[in-house]
């Protein structure tokens, strides 16, 4: 086990991963889904790593590379055989790790035979090519295929494997202690332009280069390779500078008659290849709604992001925090905390420009249930009523509570009833990441306990 991988910090994905994995009740393949370079293959190894450490013999696991040049044309079957013939487990759960599964043609088709006939295997795959693997897993391994999304780093994660002590941390749920927001806010710079991936997070030697790594090895590999084999696309330069254009102008609203007009694509095609980009995990869409929190019934204009801001950095370079381009980098960090939320994210605007709220968080019964104005500013501290569509939201919508950011202080105001609470920015992010991943296990330990525990019987 490589040593250099053993040092880092296991993600907070872990747990619920390796329960999936060990569970005997469950009888499904894992298929471990993300963007390139979120350290989908550092888990496998931080699992394997576990499973030896529980003293598991090693002749019990096997960890293929499938995008190895010798395997090619091989079936799995095939390489199961000659792992058993060369390492056989006797009595016992073997523990298989197949890592680029997409390299491997109908790779689903095979899958589903052996979690149907093989009882005695834990089998879990994965492999960059996200979008692939969640459609073909999706149509092949029903109830035989469990899904598990690994996304880039939160911001609390990002703290929590950097070497430095953080500057904020959770001293018991939702409390947490602040000792520098100065210190906070340079952590929360670096997070921002180089944070969401592990790699760029915790190596120099890849972050003097963040153009190279984040261009070469994840934008070019989806637009240029994964996305055309899947949906045939043609033109890939088009879609490559579709994707440019959307990248540079995150957080900001658009249309499909806009994105047309600028990039001289049709509408229809600008479509097609927003859905793949968004399959891609590459961005994500949110949509308007209006002073009621409704969408509108024939909407045009939508807002997309970058689901790690990082990719910024890598296309355009860094950013320094007084730098324009630096508040939608800041509005596009806090969405991305919350795009780890099973969450309904829209965002508000009505009539003049004055009327808009940044994020607006939708319940159940579709009314809303919480409102965020982000500004990377302190001059609204004290000038609430400053924030027009803000209040104007908050007063037609009764909400008790609403929230906006700043860039370094804490603000508390009450207005005819409604608390409006004001946090900085990097303080919030914290907030969301760790509420986020916290939400997501506690969603896996509910799957696995819905999936493992006997349905009581019928009444006689």
């Amino acid at each position: 086990m490589d040593q250099g991988t053993l040092a880092l910090h296991p993600r907070a994905y872990l747990a619920p991963v390796r329960q999936l994995l060990l569970e005997p009740e469950l009888r499904r393949a894992i298929v471990l889904l993300g963007p390139r370079r979120v350290g989908k293959t550092i888990l496998i190894r931080h699992l394997i790593a576990d499973l030896l450490s529980h003293h598991l013999p090693a002749h019990r696991i096997a960890y293929v590379e499938m995008d190895h040049p010798l395997l090619h044309g091989q079936s799995l079957e095939t390489l199961i055989r000659q792992i058993e013939d060369a390492a056989p487990s006797g009595d016992g759960a073997r523990y298989l790790f197949f890592d680029e599964i997409q390299s491997h043609k109908d790779w689903e088709k095979h899958l589903k035979p052996l979690v149907d006939h093989r009882p005695d295997l834990r089998i879990l795959v994965s492999g960059s090519a996200a979008a692939a693997l969640k459609r073909q897993s999706t149509e092949s391994g029903a109830g035989r295929f469990t899904d598990f999304l690994l996304p880039p780093l939160t911001f609390s994660e990002y703290l929590q494997l950097r070497p430095e002590p953080a500057a904020i941390r959770e001293e018991k749920p939702g409390l947490y202690v602040l000792d520098d927001i100065g210190r906070l806010n340079e952590q929360f710079v670096e997070y921002v332009n180089f944070g969401g991936y592990p790699e760029l997070a915790l190596s120099p030697a890849v972050r003097d280069n963040p153009e190279r790594f984040v261009k070469s090895d994840i934008v070019d590999k989806v637009l240029l390779r994964d996305l055309p084999q899947l949906y045939g696309i043609k033109d890939i330069q088009e879609l490559n500078s579709l994707f440019t254009l959307l990248a540079f102008n995150t957080a900001e609203e658009v249309s499909f008659e806009q994105l047309s007009q600028r990039s001289g694509v049709g509408k229809q095609t600008i479509q097609r290849y927003i859905e793949y980009l968004e399959a891609a995990f590459l961005i994500k869409r949110v949509f308007r709604v209006d002073q009621d929190g409704r969408r509108y019934q024939r909407e045009r204009h939508f807002k997309v992001y970058l689901t790690n801001s990082a990719m910024y950095t890598g296309l355009f370079g860094a950013k320094k925090p007084d730098e324009p381009e630096f508040g939608h980098l800041v509005e596009t960090t806090l969405f991305a905390q919350r795009f780890h939320e099973d969450a309904r994210l829209n965002y508000a605007r009505w009539g003049t420009d004055d009327n808009e709220v940044d994020l607006v968080e939708s319940s159940q019964s579709f009314k809303p249930g919480e409102a965020l104005e982000i500004k990377w500013s302190d001059k609204y501290v004290d000038k609430v009523e400053s924030l027009k569509g803000l209040m104007k939201f908050v007063r037609i919508n009764r909400l008790p509570v609403a929230w906006a950011t700043t860039r370094s202080k804490f603000g508390h105001t009450t207005i005819d009833g409604s608390e409006i609470r004001q946090w900085p920015a990097a303080a919030l992010a914290f907030h969301f990441g760790a509420r986020a991943v916290k939400g997501r296990l506690a969603g896996y330990e509910a799957q696995i306990k819905g999936i493992t525990t006997p349905m009581p019987s019928a009444p006689q």
